[in-house]
């Protein structure tokens, strides 16, 4: 059932340029933009005082989709991730649906990143600015996936300090309180699993290994490296800038922040320090779409050779090795959406999507063989019960929402099976 894609498989391949530092560099890049600077808020808000216990669960549930990614990619080192894992290992309609979740899903986050970046930089003028910084980058992203790590790599430089410098004096400020970090009678299980599931919004990131397998030197070396570090680096930053935040505004008024990191420094008396915050954070959010834009395009990419998107957006350039015309294609769609949709329902709309996706990743994981790599055997059941428990725990509106879109694209998925059987 299973077999490793060739090259004479694959009509147009992708150049292998990225190491292990430039890889773990583009997941940190698409990971710590969203986390702290897009999710923290209405994680807080739905778990109350249980906060760290979500960012607890959300960190198991990352760690099992990863180890599964990870042995996943190293099989499977082609342009798609899970799409091109359930194809093989479970079956074309699995592939395509995680395929299809992983498009629409990110697709929303890209918007999310986007209007986060104008929140921060130009909030008067927050959806313009949005739709330029979608531009500009899928311009970089044409331009080649090498330009694209470079690009990365001066971004997460800049957010890590920010956020280094940021924790640093919350911790260390007169108004922090160890007693906020208590866990309380506000704090239910259902919160912490809907916090869990919004923060799991902050862990995604490290898909775009994965998505990226065909552009990656040494796979099966690389990927299973790069994922854990990107995905360990990841969970310490945001445990520090948690528990620095936590501490100094407490649950409430993390909940209700707007800017919780901005709101954070100013409430500890560190004024000067909130336009570095505002500036990094805008940033953080540009490196999150640069890589949620290269990812989404592979997985395009991926389904179009398949023809469960349009053929002609399966084209690679024959100058910049990229498939350009996919690249344009997500652009186009994420520009119009980040004109015209709310950051904070995207969050939710976007995290029900992933979950899904990595439900089938795990599944895939769980079919492999000991020859095959596979990871032990609790770590694709704790992923996949996981995935499930976190997406459904997710508010009812991203849910309903979510499981719309999906059954659209089962129905188109039965359309065009049935159109193929009558040709």
């Amino acid at each position: 059932m299973s077999r490793t894609p060739t090259p004479a498989a694959v009509p147009d391949e992708l150049r292998r340029r990225l190491g292990v530092f430039d890889s773990v560099v583009i997941g940190l890049g698409a990971m710590v933009g969203a986390g702290i600077f897009a999710s923290l808020a209405p994680a807080a808000h739905a778990a109350g005082s249980g906060l760290l216990l979500g960012l607890a669960a959300a960190a198991v549930v990352a760690y099992c989709n990863a180890t599964s990614s990870a042995r996943l990619a190293a099989r499977y080192p082609a342009s798609g991730g899970t799409y091109v894992y359930g194809r093989e290992r479970l079956g074309e309609f699995w592939g395509y649906l995680a395929g299809w979740a992983f498009v629409v899903g990110k697709t929303a986050s890209c918007a999310a990143m986007a209007l986060t970046v104008g929140a921060y930089a130009w909030p008067e003028h927050q959806h313009a600015v949005a739709v330029a910084a979608v531009v500009a980058l899928t311009a970089v992203n044409y331009a080649g996936v090498q330009k694209s790590a470079w690009l990365t790599r001066a971004i997460v430089a800049v957010v890590l300090a920010v956020l280094a410098a940021a924790a640093v004096t919350l911790l260390t400020s007169s108004d922090a309180d160890t007693a906020r970090l208590d866990v309380g009678a506000d704090a239910s299980f259902g919160g912490v699993l809907q916090a869990a599931g919004l923060l799991f919004f902050a862990f995604a990131g490290y898909a775009r290994i994965a998505t990226l397998g065909e552009e990656v030197r040494d796979p099966a070396r690389t990927i299973p490296r790069a994922i854990p570090t990107a995905l360990g680096i990841t969970l310490v930053v945001y445990a520090a800038v948690a528990v620095a935040v936590l501490a100094v505004l407490g649950p409430q008024r993390l909940g209700d922040a707007s800017a919780p990191l901005s709101d954070a420094v100013r409430a500890a008396g560190a004024d000067r320090l909130s336009p570095v915050v505002r500036t990094g954070a805008a940033v953080a959010a540009l490196g999150s779409l640069l890589a949620l834009i290269l990812g989404v395009s592979r997985t395009t990419l991926a389904m179009a050779r398949d023809r469960h998107l349009p053929p002609a957006l399966a084209a690679v350039h024959p100058r910049f090795r990229v498939p350009h015309r996919a690249e344009l294609a997500v652009g186009a769609v994420v520009a119009v959406l980040a004109a015209t949709l709310d950051v904070r329902g995207a969050i939710g709309f976007s995290s029900f999507g992933v979950l899904v996706y990595y439900a089938v990743a795990n599944a895939s994981a769980w079919s492999l063989t000991a020859a095959e790599g596979r990871p032990a055997r609790p770590v694709p059941v704790v992923g996949l019960a996981g995935c499930l428990a976190l997406a459904f725990a997710l508010p009812v509106a991203s849910v309903v929402s979510g499981a719309a879109v999906l059954a659209a694209g089962a129905a188109l998925y039965a359309v065009r099976r049935r159109a193929s059987a009558r040709g």
